[in-house]
């Protein structure tokens, strides 16, 4: 079956995916931050090393320098100094001796080769060398080894990680060019939402989704704008369909975007903007709706709570990241034998809930975390992964291989 729809007319994933990042714009504007300020901002320039890394040849051991040419097997080298990180041996070595020397020091002018204490005797003549290397080189780090002056470091479009805050440290770069911050402004809908720590009444629930989406949209580098709960109210929604797009470049609802009566939020779109496209052929997540509004772009995730979950991490959040200029992150998928039966009715791609485990002969599998209603969020919870079954698939039974789609940095 075709990724672009299922049997029943709905947009394939694939599709969905490319509308999204053509009908969303990159933010252009940029800005310097310290480095300390950089982590999971994305980067705006090209980094190329000022310096030599490291920036002098020095020792990958504790040992001793000499000049190799001046050692045979079994020799005892008078001893004319040491060498310690920070406090290089000053001039150069005198003939026929060698230096204590220590990782990471610099290598003195005179000496090509480092000797490590294990292989060394103290006498009381000097030190003595129980094995000679063949040739130049051994156990020294030459400058611009791991990166020389003038390198390409990284590109634009990087996530900045914590090892590369901890390479730049190492070029001497104390600020970085980053793209800004892409707003984005959530709210949820429905009159029968509370908060946590508020009293139920009667057909009541908590807004559990709202919390969840902030906390993911929080992974990112996003500015968020936490417009609360809307109640199912016109007035009440076009003011914050307003405020949201007048505040922010993206504009993340919660509900409303099914076919019940009080469902306003396409209703509300289509007056204020345009509805680019609505339901999918995917499963937890059908209603997902996109939409653009006069000054920004609407993800309208469905109403239950893990329907949010998948379509934010699925649908939204590659957008969002394409906005940001960040570069695309591949999804981590393996082919692993499921441990429990999976029901599937054709028609949709289905994500399902699901946890990595081993064997005792150490082989990796997977299985169901249980209920895969979208309304239960508490397998969501118990997983570190999902099940994929294709648009074509229908029932797996325990044993069979299945794709599996590692969670992303939004859900771990």
């Amino acid at each position: 079956m075709s990724d672009c729809c299922a049997t029943d007319g709905l947009m394939g994933l694939e599709v969905a995916l490319s509308r999204l990042i053509n009908d969303t714009k990159q933010v252009s504007d940029t800005e310097a931050v310290p480095l300390g300020a950089s982590l999971d901002r994305v980067l705006a320039e090209q980094i190329i090393s000022p310096i030599n890394v490291p920036s002098h040849d020095n020792s990958a051991m504790d040992g001793y320098a000499l000049a190799l040419k001046d050692l045979h097997s079994g020799d005892t080298l008078p001893l004319a100094g040491q060498s310690l990180a920070g406090h290089p041996y000053s001039g150069e070595i005198p003939a026929g001796h060698c230096i204590r020397i220590m990782t990471g020091a610099s290598m003195p002018s005179g000496a090509d080769v480092v000797i490590m204490q294990e292989q060394t005797e103290t006498t009381g003549k000097g030190i003595r060398f129980l094995q000679k290397p063949d040739k130049p080189g051994n156990h020294i780090r030459t400058a611009g080894e791991d990166i020389p002056a003038g390198a390409q470091v990284l590109t634009p479009g990087r996530r900045i990680r914590p090892q590369d805050i901890g390479l730049l440290a190492a070029l001497g770069i104390a600020q970085v060019r980053v793209y800004r911050k892409v707003r984005v402004a959530i709210f949820s809908t429905g009159d029968e939402l509370k908060l946590p720590g508020e009293p139920l009444g009667e057909g009541d629930i908590y807004d559990s989704n709202r919390f969840v989406i902030k906390a993911m949209l929080g992974k990112l580098a996003l500015d968020v704008i936490d417009l609360g709960r809307i109640p199912d109210d016109k007035a009440a929604l076009r003011a914050a369909f307003m405020q949201a797009d007048q505040a922010a470049d993206a504009v993340i609802s919660s509900g409303g975007v099914s076919v019940g009566a009080a469902d306003y939020t396409k209703d509300m779109l289509a007056e204020l903007g345009e509805t680019r496209f609505w339901q999918l052929a995917i499963k937890p997540g059908k209603p997902f709706a996109f939409g653009q509004l006069p000054n920004s772009v609407f993800f309208g995730l469905p109403g239950n709570p893990v329907s949010a979950a998948v379509t934010l991490q699925q649908l939204a959040a590659p957008a969002l990241r394409h906005m940001m200029n960040q570069q695309p992150e591949a999804k981590v998928e393996l082919t692993l034998v499921t441990q429990t039966p999976l029901k599937k009715r054709p028609g949709r791609r289905d994500f399902q809930r699901a946890r990595l485990v081993y064997r005792e002969s150490g082989e990796l599998q997977v299985r169901s975390t249980g209920h895969q209603g979208s309304g239960v969020l508490s397998t969501l919870s118990h997983s570190d992964c999902y099940i994929v079954l294709a648009e074509e698939d229908g029932d797996k039974q325990a044993g069979d291989l299945v794709k599996v789609q590692l969670f992303d940095q939004l859900l771990i």
